[in-house]
């Protein structure tokens, strides 16, 4: 199925209900990103509430203007990894210890178990989690600042 051969819409209660090329309706479709980091609006699949895929989508940006827009909207909703853009400072550099540090979504501190919840993804992207689980994205470690480099470099 095309990007075309659907509709997409709200139901009364916010979930997206999917409407395919033969008329069948699937309610309660959710976007699920193939490659959530290295290519965000690229490869998505909409599947239905038993996680089956029902459409596939090679890049959000192929869509018409109103379904990407509903399908950026309810992945805002569902997905939440903010990313850093400096870290502050750090209360150790042996774990467990507190960082607080600059986010796309404001300032934030988090405690970080273990240099083992600082994952590589990719040659220049860093996943860092937080003992309650959230993670944070470091898109590009190379073009933080020379102060948070530094800090970085004690953990890695």
């Amino acid at each position: 199925m095309t990007t075309t051969d659907f509709k997409l819409r709200r139901d009364p209660f916010g979930r997206l209900v999917l409407t395919d090329a033969n008329g069948t309706v699937h309610e309660g479709v959710s976007p699920v990103r193939a490659f959530p980091i290295q290519a965000p609006d690229e490869g998505l699949a909409l599947v239905n509430s038993d996680g089956k895929e029902v459409v596939w989508l090679d890049r959000v940006d192929d869509l018409p203007a109103e379904t990407a827009a509903l399908v950026r909207e309810e992945l805002a909703g569902r997905e939440f990894m903010p990313e850093i853009a400096r870290i502050v400072d750090v209360t150790s550099f042996a774990t467990p210890c507190t960082w607080t540090v600059e986010t796309d979504r404001g300032v934030a501190d988090f405690v970080l178990r273990g240099e083992e919840d600082i994952r590589r993804i990719g040659t220049d992207s860093l996943l860092v989690s937080d003992t309650h689980g959230i993670h944070f994205l470091i898109r590009n470690q190379y073009t933080l600042d020379k102060h948070s480099k530094k800090i970085l470099d004690r953990f890695l």
